[in-house]
C-alpha cells in the first residue's frame, strides 16, 4: 500500500492525535467477537441473557460462567502487530489518546499507557452492590464469587445492555476527540453509540479522519484517509511510512 508519506508523515509529527479501535483489532489476534463467541454451549443464548443486569439478577451463575470462559479466551490470545503500532505512535507523537470498544485488555497488555476503555474491561472484577474492585477472585467455583468488604455478588468489570458507559471515560474520549488534530477510527463499524459519535465531534472541530478497516462503514464518505484493509498490517506500514 502506498501512503500519502509527506502529508501524513507532517500530520502526525506534529498534531494530537486520538484514535478509537474496535472489535476489528481483537478479532485479527484470534479473538472472537461478543457475538461469534456465542457458539455452542452459548449458542442457545440471546446476548441479553448474558450480558444485562436482568439477567444478572436472573441467573447470575450463568453470566458469570460466561465471562468466566471469555476470560480464558483472552488467555489464550496475544496482541497483534496493530496493537503494537498504536504503542509506537503513542510513544512517537506529543499527545496521543487511544480510546476502545474492546474489553480484551490487548491495547495495555501490548504497552499502551493512555488507554480510556469506553465499555470496561473483562479482566477485572467488582461488586455488583458497593462497587469496589476485586483483587482477587475464583472461576471454577460452584457459586458466584462474593466480595470480602460486603458480601455483595461479584460481576465482571463490563458495560452491559442497558448500562451507561463509564462518565469519567466518556468525558475524557469526547474531550480527546474535540481536542485532537487528526482522529483515527480502527476496526470499528462505526455504528454504535455512543462510541460512533467520537469521530463526528473531532471532525467538527475540524480534525483530520483516518479510517482503518477492512471495509467500508457509515464513516468512510466522511474520511480523509480511508485505508482499507487489516489494522495489523496497515498500521505497522504507516509507522515504518513515517517514522522508518
Amino acid at each position: 500500500m502506498t501512503f500519502p508519506v509527506d502529508l501524513l508523515a507532517l500530520l502526525l509529527r506534529t498534531s494530537k492525535l486520538a484514535a478509537l479501535t474496535g472489535a476489528g483489532v481483537s478479532q485479527e489476534s484470534g479473538l472472537r467477537t461478543f457475538r461469534d463467541a456465542q457458539n455452542g454451549l452459548w449458542a442457545q443464548y440471546r446476548p441479553e441473557d448474558l450480558a444485562s443486569p436482568q439477567a444478572f439478577a436472573r441467573d447470575p451463575k450463568l453470566v458469570w460462567d460466561w465471562y468466566a470462559w471469555r476470560r480464558e479466551a483472552v488467555k489464550a490470545v496475544r496482541p497483534n502487530p496493530g496493537h503494537y503500532a498504536l504503542v509506537e505512535i503513542e510513544k512517537r507523537v506529543p499527545y496521543f489518546t487511544l480510546i476502545t470498544q474492546n474489553v480484551d485488555g490487548l491495547h495495555r497488555m501490548a504497552g499502551s499507557q493512555n488507554v480510556l476503555e469506553l465499555h470496561g474491561n473483562i479482566q477485572r472484577v467488582r461488586c455488583a452492590e458497593c462497587a469496589l474492585p476485586a483483587e482477587t477472585w475464583g472461576d471454577d467455583t460452584e457459586s458466584v464469587p462474593t466480595c470480602a468488604a460486603c458480601g455483595g455478588l461479584l460481576r465482571p468489570d463490563v458495560v452491559w445492555f442497558g448500562e451507561a458507559l463509564p462518565r469519567d471515560q466518556l468525558e475524557a474520549a469526547v474531550e480527546a476527540a474535540r481536542a485532537c488534530q487528526v482522529f483515527f477510527s480502527i476496526g470499528t463499524s462505526g455504528v454504535v453509540q455512543p462510541a460512533a459519535s467520537l469521530a463526528y465531534a473531532a471532525r467538527n472541530r475540524g480534525a483530520v479522519l483516518v479510517e482503518v478497516n477492512l471495509d467500508p462503514t457509515p464513516l468512510t464518505p466522511k474520511a480523509d484517509f480511508f485505508l482499507q484493509g487489516k489494522s495489523g498490517e496497515i498500521l505497522p506500514e504507516l509507522v515504518r511510512a513515517v517514522w522508518g
